[in-house]
């Protein structure tokens, strides 16, 4: 090891990283024999990790034994079988070790002129969403982004650049109480007030309601307001639902407003026969958000943004510094600078390429095909039991219910108490990880099944806890 130079040998290297490599396959070998819950208050944490800066050198073998023991091996497993709850990660391994490619070779993935072959991949990964999704392929355009947060915003600014131009005091942006908060946090972010946005109260099945909306947007510009865009989720988190696309493009049509979808969880179910039927009309969209981290079974950090005209995001985003003038390349040649907030960017395009090329997008269909399947047979078994009763039905692998025992008539307090107190307890037994969120005021546990290693029986057994507890 040389410190000066912060180098290890070639040897010191290659058992460097056959150490690391290990760990990883050992992580996914045994996913199921660990629990998917993570405990550690931050007592305990500080007196693990807080110290100084050290200021002399350890041994490199020590700490990654340490890291491996004490950090990664102490997580809550995202793409464990019974990890039900927010939106789980199952990630693949293929991908996993693209990262480390991208990561080992510390591809700059901002402009053309750095790297050829990354830029190209990513306009190719792009295209193929863009076909995916029934977006124009030639004209269309995108970028891989952090995640649906930062996709949603870049979304955003360039639905006000092409609406509004400079001047948005007056414009007013639209979307359903069900939408993500990326999207709250993002038209925040961007210096709207509170006043300029519009949350329409969804319907009895949680979506957009079509009549409200067009109610607010004929109030907004009779009270002299700018109405611009439009935000439909395809997939909400709390319950899969897919709001009306077809007639919310039209609503967007008629009164000439930017139609942003929002499908960061539900996009990619567009590749089974039942999800490309509930997402008709996405292909309408001016832009679509979809987050290949989540289900196209990519590891974190991977958003991604696409786009009706690509010249839409250079328009927004295209700086001209001086120390960039060497490197602009050619109208084909893409600086994905010049398409979203970032300038220095990692090659987030290798691991969705490689994985893909690897499986087969049958592979990924498939899968999308049977967690949705899975949703529905869990549906099915609660509804034969007198203990359960379904408050939002199993919709793109998501799925609510509570316990209700037939018979018991209990109150609404004394229930949510009971169903807080299930969640609660499966936590505490650390056997599954399973949440609440609240529906029309309900407390109710909620499923999500999107991890293609989930079996039907995990989803009994863990049923079959909650009934133990309750």
């Amino acid at each position: 090891m040389n410190k000066d130079t912060l180098e290890l040998s070639k040897e010191e290297m290659k058992a460097y990283g056959y150490s690391v490599v290990d760990a990883v396959v050992a992580h996914y070998d045994t996913l199921n024999d660990r629990s998917p819950i993570a405990t550690g208050n931050r007592k305990e944490m500080d007196h693990l990790f807080l110290e100084e800066a050290p200021e002399k050198s350890s041994d490199p073998k020590e700490v990654l034994d340490f890291v491996i023991d004490k950090v990664m091996n102490k997580g809550a497993i995202a793409a464990h079988p019974k990890f039900f709850s927010f939106v789980p990660g199952p990630s693949n391994y293929i991908s996993a070790m693209a990262d480390t490619l991208a990561t080992g070779y510390n591809v700059f993935s901002g402009g053309w002129s750095q790297s050829p072959p990354a830029a190209e991949l990513e306009i190719v990964t792009i295209s193929w969403l863009l076909k995916i999704f029934g977006l124009p392929v030639k004209k269309g355009g995108g970028i891989f982004t952090s995640g649906g947060s930062m996709a949603n915003l870049t979304a955003i600014v360039t639905a006000r650049g092409v609406m509004c131009g400079d001047d948005f005091s007056k414009a007013v942006i639209y979307l359903s109480d069900q939408a993500h908060s990326s999207n709250i946090k993002a038209i925040r972010t961007i210096g709207f007030r509170k006043e300029q946005i519009r949350l329409i109260p969804t319907d009895s099945e949680f979506k957009f309601s079509t009549i409200k909306l067009k109610n607010a947007i004929a109030k907004d510009r009779l009270e002299g307001y700018h109405p611009f865009c439009v935000i439909a989720t395809a997939g909400t988190t709390n319950t899969g639902t897919v709001d009306p696309l077809t007639e919310i493009s039209k609503i967007c049509k008629e009164e000439k407003l930017w139609f942003h979808i929002d499908g960061a969880y539900g996009g990619a179910a567009i590749l089974d026969k039942k999800g490309k039927e509930l997402l008709k009309g996405i292909s309408k969209a001016d832009s679509i958000t979809v987050d290949p981290h989540k289900w196209f079974f990519q590891p974190y950090e991977m958003g991604c943004l696409l786009i009706r005209n690509h010249k839409h995001l250079k328009s927004t985003f295209v700086e001209k510094p001086e120390y960039l003038r060497d490197i602009e390349g050619n109208e084909s040649e893409i600086n994905f600078y010049d398409h979203g907030v970032q300038l220095t960017r990692r090659f987030r395009a290798l691991k969705f390429y490689m994985s893909l090329k690897t499986f087969g997008l049958e592979a990924f269909r498939n899968a999308i095909t049977y967690n949705i399947t899975l949703a529905e047979k869990t549906e099915k078994l609660l509804r034969k039991s007198s203990q359960w009763e379904i408050v939002s039905p199993a919709t793109l692998a998501i799925i609510n219910f509570r316990y209700n025992p037939i018979g018991n008539q209990l109150s609404e307090k004394e229930l949510d108490a009971l169903n807080q107190k299930i969640s609660e307890s499966v936590m505490a037994s650390k056997e599954a990880f399973l949440v609440t969120t609240v529906l029309n005021g309900q407390v109710v546990l909620r499923m999500c099944l999107i991890n293609p290693r989930t079996s039907f029986q995990d989803v009994k057994d863990t049923i079959a806890l909650c009934e133990g507890f309750a």
